[in-house]
């Protein structure tokens, strides 16, 4: 089509527009404006002007055929294409099930194989780390007790030294402790980052259980102590190492091992670090040391602070009556 051919095609259009009767009324309305406004029909014979109508619209539709038929040829040329690449899609997918290497599912059943096939992989790692964690420093673990100065502390050879916090450090994880509570911690040997789910951590009144999912756990057994459950706390840190603080229900003693399996540490060898006991108010850094001293007295089979304090009383009142034979009196 020629640039002059569309000259007059937005005119058209308006005017086409406003026939509600769609083509015979706008062919009414060109037909009538060559009558009222030309000599159209008068100006020549009937056979004349009906002649150079028909060879205008012999024109246009031959046009117009031609158009058509070079677009269904060019939709047919289109279609043949897309079945053919349907036909070839299909074939290679038909291959492909006779094969057993897929097979018809949902969207659904393929998001559900989709993350079946994450969680084996990510399973497989896990076995991989053999749920074995990593000694940050395998120099580090606390060792027997091999020789002591006092003949009082021979029942302490073969207890591990307790280390910097009070605990212990062995061969899968380390724990320290203070008086009210336990931090232990827990490093894994895996080359990806560990998520919450792919632990379990259960902890109960007396009892510890840490690991791997779907491996042998790294704790798994009676507390040495009892604790508070819903004080007790653990978290991931760095997506590598479980840590977990325990709350201690008897805040007067401290534990020789974490889990009743563990190797015993020497309590007697524990020494707080005076900075904690000077933070402490008079009366209760005097309780402190008081319950400290009573329990390394009853390690070695001393008297305790009150057996003392019982034992000067006592003397006193036999000062006070020497006449009174004390030899067959038990006193508690």
């Amino acid at each position: 089509m020629s640039n002059e051919e569309g000259l007059y095609d937005n005119i058209l259009l308006a005017v086409a527009e406003k026939h509600r009767g769609g083509v015979p009324e706008f062919l009414g309305t060109l037909a009538s404006f060559l009558r009222r406004k030309t000599d159209f029909f008068t100006g020549a014979k009937q056979a004349e002007w009906e002649k150079m109508l028909l060879d205008v619209f012999k024109k246009e539709s031959a046009l117009a055929m031609s158009a058509h038929q070079e677009k269904v040829k060019s939709r047919e040329a289109a279609q043949k294409v897309k079945d053919e690449k349907e036909r070839a899609a299909r074939e290679a997918r038909q291959k492909e099930i006779d094969d057993n290497k897929i097979c018809d599912i949902t969207d659904e059943e393929a998001a559900a194989i989709i993350k079946e096939e994450e969680n084996k992989k990510r399973q497989q790692l896990l076995d991989s780390a053999s749920g074995e964690p990593a000694a940050s420093n395998r120099d580090d673990i606390s060792k027997p007790i091999e020789s002591v100065d006092d003949e009082t502390e021979k029942g302490e050879l073969g207890k591990l030294q307790p280390n910097a916090g009070n605990g212990c450090n062995l061969d899968k994880y380390n724990w320290t402790q203070t008086l009210p509570e336990v931090e232990l911690k827990i490093p894994f040997n895996v080359t990806f980052a560990l998520r919450a789910r792919d632990l379990v951590v259960n902890i109960g009144r007396k009892s510890l259980k840490v690991g791997l999912k779907g491996q042998e756990p790294i704790i798994d057994g009676e507390l040495c102590g009892e604790v508070k459950q819903e004080e007790c706390v653990w978290v991931l840190q760095d997506s590598k190492t479980v840590m977990i603080t325990l709350e201690k229900i008897n805040k007067m003693n401290w534990w020789s091992r974490l889990v009743t399996t563990d190797p015993e540490i020497s309590t007697r060898k524990i020494n707080p670090e005076p900075s904690k006991l000077s933070d402490l108010d008079g009366e209760t850094r005097s309780m402190v040391e008081k319950m400290m001293f009573d329990q390394r007295q009853k390690e070695m089979g001393l008297p305790t602070s009150d057996d003392r304090k019982k034992q000067d009383i006592l003397e006193k009142f036999k000062q006070q009556h020497p006449e009174m034979d004390f030899s067959k009196c038990k006193f508690n």
